[in-house]
């Protein structure tokens, strides 16, 4: 019963608060276990970076500000993010992160999420988003050939080197996001700056070099030659960039 007491202290303040405050230098996820979070008031101080997790969908904030060069980073995910607040100051260099994530040889590169952004009342510089797709993994290294055996004195000749394997091809970039600004009609246009370019693709993979021939031998009654060098392998093709997203922009 204590412990779970404890439990509840750790995380109620956090989800029923009516205001949050993020540090600076500090990274703080926000809770997204029902899939709504409501704020009076969300601060993310110089430098500080808020994590939206991927099951977070809407986030309502009264008031939003943001610190030099601070931060919210969104996990990608499947479903659409909405984003609203009645006033929101930016500092300079903060920034809207929803970036999908990059590729690995395992797994493929992710989109960036789709976000609904709607400011009521706008100060800032600069209104920056980059919801630009993940890079896809570049391709598997070609294998080197194996080497050619070396002849006998008594028998045969030098074995040939194996030829490099292919190098493997570049994974696919993902998709940009689709991101609809709901923004002030006094807001400067110039003063937007979203990216929502698709992922790069994968960088082709290496081809495996070509094996060596077996080496020639010096006999009592003649030599042996050695063998010929295998083939390089050929190097993989590129990956293709994700498709870009879209942007939309709403004057109220």
């Amino acid at each position: 019963m204590r412990r779970l007491c404890l439990v509840a202290a750790l995380f109620t303040p956090l989800a029923m608060a009516d205001s949050l405050s993020v540090e600076p230098h500090s990274l703080m996820r926000l809770p997204g276990k029902d899939g709504v979070l409501t704020l009076d008031r969300l601060v993310i101080e110089d430098y500080a970076t808020l994590l939206v997790p991927d099951n977070l969908v809407e986030l309502k904030v009264g008031e939003l500000q943001l610190g030099h060069e601070a931060r919210i980073a969104i996990v990608p995910g499947a479903q659409q993010l909405r984003i609203e607040a009645r006033h929101a100051a930016l500092g300079e260099g903060s920034q809207i992160l929803a970036r999908g994530a990059p590729g690995t040889y395992e797994k493929d590169a992710l989109p960036g999420r789709d976000l609904q952004l709607q400011l009521q009342s706008l100060q800032g510089a600069q209104l920056s988003v980059d919801a630009r797709g993940g890079a896809g993994a570049p391709g598997y290294f070609g294998l080197d050939g194996g080497s050619g055996t070396e002849p006998g004195c008594l028998w045969g000749e030098a074995g040939h080197g194996a030829n490099g394997l292919n190098g493997g091809n570049g994974h696919d970039g993902a998709a940009g996001a689709q991101v609809h600004l709901q923004l002030p009609r006094d807001y400067p246009a110039e003063a937007i700056k979203v990216q929502v370019d698709g992922g790069a693709g994968g960088q082709p993979g290496a081809p495996g070099k070509p094996g060596p021939g077996g080496k020639s031998k010096g006999c009592f009654v003649y030599d042996t030659a050695g063998g010929k060098a295998g083939r390089a392998g050929q190097p993989g093709e590129p990956g293709v960039a994700g498709r870009a997203g879209a942007l939309t922009v709403q004057r109220l």
